[in-house]
């Protein structure tokens, strides 16, 4: 083999070396392998020309270049703590927190220099605002409303930047000393006024309960003369159907038998009893005597 022959070969296959080197080159230069949290920012000449999603993507090898890796997994903004004032001219320190995710990022690429630093700042304004917007009061109860207000905000602010503002949350709200002070002497005043208002309120229900107590045996006693009544109406009314029924030999009857009971328990009474009688008493109690024994 001349040497002609031999220069030609080792030609021929540089070339073909060349060549695949090439097409390698070209392959790895075309396909794209995006992963799952993030999205390609691809420029052709410098222009924006697609933005590619997570898979296998292919582009121009040359012409088109990836210019911006961009995680779409949801982002926390560092906590952050302004100043703002209430309603009624009370100094808070808010510290505030902030989560999105970008789901455009031709927008946020093009569109913002430091989002984080952008979003920041817009947080900030956003909150001195609504809270300039409600008093102290307000903004301890109710901050659930005022966090779901400053997100909407935020989101309404941010929309241009391809962002999506995921939760905004408020950490604290802090007051200056004078202010805590003064609400620690409003605090005591309220616990000593529901002391007296409590003592106050147990006092009234021991009287109500006195006067209930009162009352109530009022009503008994009443409840029992108003029986006892009733019993010696009856007695009475019984007394006197007798006596209409069976004339005034029952009623002499009822009287003896109750002056023969009454002699029997002064006689079995202890000691000894000396009893003096009127004159006409023996005949009586003769009489009595002898109605009992159904004699005339």
């Amino acid at each position: 083999m001349s040497e002609q022959e031999i220069i030609g070969l080792i030609t021929q296959n540089v070339t073909y070396l060349l060549g695949a080197i090439f097409l390698i080159v070209v392959i790895l230069k075309g396909v794209r392998i995006v992963p799952q949290s993030e999205k390609f920012v691809v420029e052709r000449f410098g222009r924006l020309h697609v933005v590619l999603g997570p898979g296998i993507n292919f582009v121009i090898p040359f012409l088109d270049a990836v210019a911006h890796k961009i995680s779409i997994l949801e982002r926390q903004l560092p906590s952050a703590s302004q100043d703002a004032i209430t309603k009624d001219n009370v100094l808070v320190q808010v510290e505030t927190s902030v989560f999105y995710r970008i789901i455009e990022p031709e927008k946020t690429v093009y569109r913002i220099r430091d989002v984080d630093a952008a979003i920041a700042t817009t947080v900030a304004g956003i909150v001195r605002a609504e809270i300039g917007k409600m008093d102290l009061d307000e903004v301890q109860s109710n901050r659930d409303q005022l966090i779901k207000t400053i997100k909407v905000a935020v989101e309404d602010s941010v929309d241009d930047w391809g962002i999506e503002v995921t939760r905004t949350e408020i950490l604290d709200v802090n007051l200056d000393q004078a202010t805590r002070d003064a609400m620690m002497q409003q605090l005591n005043a309220e616990r000593a006024r529901r002391a007296q208002v409590t003592e106050a309120e147990g006092t009234r229900r021991a009287v109500e309960l006195a006067a209930d107590a009162e009352l109530y045996a009022a009503e008994q006693t009443a409840k029992a003369r108003r029986i006892q009544a009733d019993a010696e109406a009856y007695a009475t009314e019984v007394v006197a159907k007798a006596i209409k029924e069976n004339g005034i030999e029952a009623a002499q009857y009822q009287v003896a038998l109750k002056q023969v009971e009454a002699l029997s328990d002064l006689g079995n009474g202890a000691g000894k009893q000396t009893i003096i009688l009127p004159a006409d008493a023996v005949q009586a109690f003769g009489n009595a005597f002898k109605m009992l024994s159904g004699g005339k």
